[in-house]
């Protein structure tokens, strides 16, 4: 069975690569994917696939039941793209829309869960069970799509959910994945400091913003190395900083805003109690006023023990897997991690290094290796089938 959907796979990977290139010359952003929800309900609808769109927002789910009972498996892809200048050149499949580009690999993620959907629905007589194909919107901007398609649904009924991310700084050929923690809580802080302006030739009489903001940005440095366990991991990063004066005024105003990253609870209520001290305290050592906002993102992914070892004996199974690797976390966030508080399941990086030269996710020249879209399909149709033995 699975030997001939890899088969089938190969056969339709020509296809996978034109659905891809459609979305990434036609990118929308988060929220908006309006043209992007529709093409994916369309092309559900013209298989006859029971399909059903607008859900949790301009979420997409299809429903493939196999004739013979089983359990029920979710397998996800995101569809959004970034607001994100497209400079990549020499190639015939550039984003067409000014300021939005994939420049993280959404859209080969719906390629690959679109053709596999297909086949899916096609071998549906030979297969067990019941296979939820979910089609996020919005996993780029927070509060993300998966909550309100959770909130919607999706995952009523579902025995365990898997989900793959193309990623073009790992080798083409390797499976990345491990038990736990495997992406970070992605936090944001936004932090207006309030002083007192004056001319630049009398200092004395200002509370300086961008001095007291300098301080807090340099004292904010302290508490990942003096303040959070060694054995834990976090990240705090001062992003912006803003004071917008003629070069002859002393600033009445500051805004810093950055990200905080951690994989635990206890790190992330301590980052941000802890920052709060440092900012409080440089304000009344220097007679100044704060408004400070730390927001929560999406909690850290952490993939089930028991599905993420299951996801690994797969895929050294799958043909044209050359490793599969015990990668270490990474600090970048996934709203994966709302599924996987849910219900069982594992995420997992798919290597789509490209043969040139490389670029980081979310950079204006981001691609990846196409050939990587037929490994995640395999490998998500292997996990899929093989659950109901």
């Amino acid at each position: 069975m699975i030997d001939a959907i890899y088969a089938d796979l190969e056969t339709a990977y020509p296809e996978m690569v034109e659905i891809r290139r459609h979305l990434h010359m036609n990118p929308e952003p988060s929220f908006h994917e309006i043209k992007t929800a529709r093409y994916i309900r369309d092309y559900y609808e013209q298989l006859g696939v029971d399909v059903k769109h607008s859900v949790g927002g301009n979420g997409v789910v299809a429903t493939i039941k196999g004739a013979i009972p089983g359990k029920t498996v979710a397998l996800r892809a995101d569809f959004d793209a970034l607001p994100i200048q497209d400079q990549k050149e020499n190639v015939p499949y550039q984003s067409t829309v000014d300021g939005v580009m994939h420049a993280c690999g959404h859209d080969g993620h719906t390629a690959t869960l679109l053709v596999l959907g297909k086949i899916l629905y096609n071998m549906r007589d030979k297969l067990a069970g019941t296979y939820v194909l979910i089609h996020q919107h919005a996993e780029e901007l927070v509060p993300g799509g998966a909550k309100s398609m959770i909130e919607a649904g999706v995952l009523d009924g579902v025995d365990a959910i898997f989900g793959t991310h193309l990623w073009s700084t790992t080798p083409f050929g390797r499976i990345d994945t491990r038990v736990g923690p495997i992406m970070a809580a992605a936090d944001s802080f936004e932090l207006k400091v309030q002083g007192r302006g004056g001319h630049g030739a009398s200092p004395h009489e200002t509370i300086d913003a961008v001095v007291i903001g300098s301080q807090i940005v340099s004292n904010l440095q302290t508490l990942v190395s003096r303040r959070v366990d060694p054995l834990e991991s976090a990240v705090l990063s001062v992003g912006s900083f803003v004071a917008q004066n003629p070069f002859n005024i002393i600033a009445d105003q500051a805004v810093l805003s950055g990200t905080v990253r951690s994989f635990k609870e206890d790190v992330r209520s301590l980052m941000e109690t802890e920052m709060e001290r440092v900012i409080k305290g440089a304000s009344l050592a220097n007679n100044s006023r704060y408004e400070f906002n730390f927001k929560r993102g999406y909690p850290p992914v952490i993939n089930h023990e028991k599905e993420t070892l299951y996801v690994k004996d797969i895929a050294e199974t799958v043909p044209g897997v050359e490793e599969v690797y015990d990668c270490p976390p990474q600090m970048g966030g996934e709203d994966f991690a709302y599924y996987l508080e849910e219900i069982p399941g594992a995420f997992f990086f798919t290597g789509a290094m490209p043969d040139g030269e490389v670029y980081p996710h979310h950079h204006p020249k981001f691609d990846f290796k196409e050939e990587a879209m037929l490994l995640a399909a395999k490998t998500l149709g292997a996990a899929a089938v093989n659950f109901h033995k």
